[in-house]
């Protein structure tokens, strides 16, 4: 039996009361029975469950009964079963308010750490499910038995809860969200406890889970009235499904078979996991649920005064000040432990400080394994790209970058932010019928954000070593060797790194195309240990089946006729900030999470085209140091022109293919030493109109000494093909934009240029070395 049907089966026999039906003996004997390679009997006195369970599923894909009476003749033994199944969901809420509360990485990285451990270890703990890294299995079993000492301490009313949760109830927790199968009694118990647990151990962090209990059919087939006959099936809705209210629950289908088809996606298990979702919405809010009694309608606060210390960053009333430190600092109870935690990932030190000891606080922050740790265990389960990225450096000499400062010390003072998303995963998500399917697509999501991104900075970064460094506050210096990144967090599809900004978008660009690339199953995930490859396979299917052929000329204004289709139903859209280190991390947060909205705005309007590939936004903060209002009023106001030609200064976004395009013209000019001056004097030039622009361009271009043909091939035929390529004209530096994807065709047509984001991201722009590391399936 697969893990799903045990966990059903586990909750069948526990039964809906908070004492199981069954011995718990015969319970843990059927699990173990049901378990891969295992010749036990299943006990008799559970036999009728699993068959049950087995009947569920044996029943095909494809199949849905047309009435409701041809279910219950098919499938009675389902019909009748009243035993209750408890499912709940849950995760941390307003995730970036507690990440972002400092603006001191190192409490950065131990907000986003910390809550990074809730989701993969404590609430794995309370399933008995023990995290097991590959180098080291045994690393987090005590701390797992710790959790569960805590958990059985607040829950414990008839069994101690950790003895009603096995491993197999769980669907998946990842991303910062959970989805499990509970025993129908405690489903509230579990959803107290998650909540609980993200309280205690952070203090401030917003947190919500809900439950409810479904029948064993409703697994199957979705939400049931409590009399089945009752529940409104296809016939109703093929009379009613034109309603405006019908049309927003089920769909808009076009014909017979899209209505067939929409109604059987609903009724199924996304049902469910839309109800819950709901309640989550509710609970949120603060809103009551039915059968709770805990409330959140007041989120975590503690008391100051104003004539109190505060801390140094969340203004909290501070509860120790450390001398001990570079500078003396301020840290209230819930800054100290972020700052501990960030420790702790950085310096790999087990115990907390003297300073902390001293202060007699309980809390501590366990065992941590940070994000350079596992991309150097995946180095070491990939010896192509390890022996790429330390190019001669001897591994045990490389450290963790204790600040951006030394990020930013490998690209002259400046760093790249990169914040991805996924695309189309709602949309995705609300196609999945069964359990299995949800537990396999989370996992493959997993896997695939977190190995584009290890990849991407394997190919394009080495351990870069500090000069001319002049920071008091860090224990490195000039001379000491690091790994020349931040990796603030990875979870589900979500992505924020910082890096040198001399690699930001070929880094950006590499995790778009690998996170496509790993989901079609066109990369393996790992080169040697065939034991660990087999954990590491996607198992989904996720190329897109295309009826209407492709058109690259309505999507690439680069070379359309290069451009190679995107085969993946999903996608990710990244903002990418490059600026100087001394720019406030609040406000590069700010600015990349705009940059994002505006590229996944990009990657939906090219949706409507056929287009399903990733897409890139950028800013560069140089030229420009501040922006006062939003990026999307700065380029209108700044950087648009409506007289007497509609003219866009700047191209971004660009689709993936668009930006190698992009990197590929810089990095040719480079190579031919075009001159710097004429980039900029060109650049100053476009705000003078479109004709003006085009003449000097043409000016400047006949006197060049050099890159003459590199800017012809690279630049001109490239980018910039006049509307009608049969009359041999000539537009650059502009691109025609005819207004296509727009649903406003106010303002259209205009002309756009690339030469702004070329003269931009010109310094951070470098001649590729070598081609990329490419390990095929």
């Amino acid at each position: 039996m697969s893990s799903i049907s045990i966990a059903i089966a586990w909750c069948l026999a526990w039964g809906n009361e908070r004492k199981p039906q069954f011995d718990i003996t015969v319970l843990q004997e059927m699990r173990e029975a049901l378990n891969k390679n295992n010749a036990k009997e299943v006990p008799e006195a559970v036999k009728a469950i699993v068959q049950q369970v087995e009947e569920l599923q044996s029943i095909k894909d494809d199949y849905f009964p047309p009435t409701l009476d041809e279910l219950k003749h098919q499938h009675s033994n389902l019909w009748n079963q009243t035993t209750k199944i408890g499912l709940v969901y849950g995760g941390a809420t307003k995730v970036k308010n507690y990440v972002f509360d400092s603006a001191k990485i190192q409490e950065i990285r131990g907000a986003s750490g910390l809550l990074d451990r809730i989701n993969q270890i404590d609430l794995k703990a309370f399933f008995n499910d023990d995290y097991q890294p590959e180098y080291k299995p045994n690393l987090y079993q005590a701390q797992c038995t710790d959790i569960r000492t805590w958990l059985n301490d607040n829950f414990h009313q008839y069994f101690n809860l950790s003895e009603v949760l096995i491993p197999e109830l769980i669907i998946y927790s990842t991303g910062g969200n959970i989805l499990v199968f509970c025993p129908a009694a405690y489903v509230h118990d579990l959803a107290d406890a998650i909540e609980k647990r993200y309280t205690y151990e952070t203090l401030t962090a917003n947190s919500c889970a809900v439950g409810d209990t479904f029948r064993l059919l409703e697994i199957r087939f979705g939400l049931l009235k409590e009399n089945i006959e009752d529940t409104p099936w296809l016939e109703w809705y093929h009379k009613n499904y034109q309603k405006p209210i019908i049309q927003a629950y089920f769909g808009y289908p076009k014909d017979e078979n899209e209505r067939l088809e929409v109604f059987k996606t609903r009724k199924s298990f996304n049902e469910i996991t839309t109800k819950l979702a709901v309640l989550f919405n509710q609970r949120r809010s603060g809103n009551d649920i039915p059968g709770r009694k805990t409330t959140r309608r007041y989120p975590p606060m503690f008391e100051t005064h104003p004539y109190l210390v505060r801390d140094g960053g969340e203004n909290r009333s501070s509860i120790l000040q450390v001398d001990k430190l570079a500078r003396e600092t301020s840290f209230s109870e819930s800054s100290v432990r972020k700052y501990l935690f960030g420790d702790r990932a950085k310096d790999g030190d087990l115990k907390e400080p003297q300073w902390y000891f001293n202060s007699n606080l309980e809390w501590r922050r366990g065992i941590v394994e940070s994000w350079v740790n596992r991309f150097t265990e995946f180095l070491d389960e990939n010896p192509t790209y390890k022996t790429k990225y330390y190019a001669g450096v001897e591994p045990r000499d490389v450290k963790i970058a204790q600040t951006l400062t030394h990020v930013s010390n490998a690209s002259k003072g400046f760093l790249g932010y990169i914040y991805a998303d996924g695309n189309n995963m709602g949309g995705y998500i609300q196609k999945i019928r069964k359990p299995e399917e949800h537990k396999e697509f989370s996992r493959d999501i997993d896997l695939a954000t977190r190995y584009a991104v290890y990849q991407a900075l394997a190919d394009n970064l080495h351990p870069h070593t500090l000069k001319h460094l002049n920071d008091e506050e860090s224990e490195l210096g000039n001379g000491d060797i690091i790994h020349p990144f931040e990796i603030i967090t990875i979870g589900g599809d979500d992505i924020l790194i910082v890096v040198p900004a001399n690699k930001a978008l070929e880094i950006s660009q590499m995790i778009a195309e690998r996170f496509e690339n790993i989901l079609l199953k066109k990369i393996n995930l790992v080169e040697i240990q065939p034991h660990i490859q087999e954990k590491r396979c996607i198992l989904g299917n996720y190329k897109y089946k295309f009826d209407k052929p492709f058109e690259p000329h309505k999507i690439h204004r680069y070379q359309p006729s290069k451009a190679e289709r995107s085969e993946c139903k999903l996608s990710t859209s990244i903002g990418v900030l490059i600026t100087a280190i001394n720019t406030p991390i609040y406000y590069a947060k700010e600015l990349i999470e705009q940059l994002l909205k505006s590229a996944k705005e990009r990657a939906k309007k090219l949706k409507n085209v056929g287009y399903h590939g990733g897409t890139v936004d950028f800013l560069t903060l140089k030229s420009v140091t501040m922006i006062a209002s939003s990026v999307k009023e700065f380029r209108e106001q700044a950087l648009t022109k409506k007289t007497p030609q509609n003219l866009r200064l700047y191209a971004a976004p660009y689709t993936l293919h668009e930006l190698r395009g992009l990197l590929t013209s810089i990095a040719a000019l480079k190579k031919a030493k075009f001159p710097k001056s004429q980039l900029y004097q060109i650049r100053s030039l476009l705000e003078r109109g479109k004709h003006t622009a085009i003449l000097n361009y043409r000016y400047f271009r006949v006197r060049l000494k050099q890159g003459k043909s590199e800017l012809e091939n690279d630049f001109e035929k490239a980018w910039c093909p006049p509307k009608n390529e049969n009359n041999g004209g000539n537009l650059a530096p502009w691109m025609y934009d005819d207004g296509s994807l727009e649903d406003d065709k106010s303002g259209y047509p205009l002309y756009e240029t690339i030469w702004r984001d070329m003269v931009d991201i010109y310094e951070f722009v470098e001649e590729s070395e070598n081609s990329p590391v490419e390990v095929e399936s």
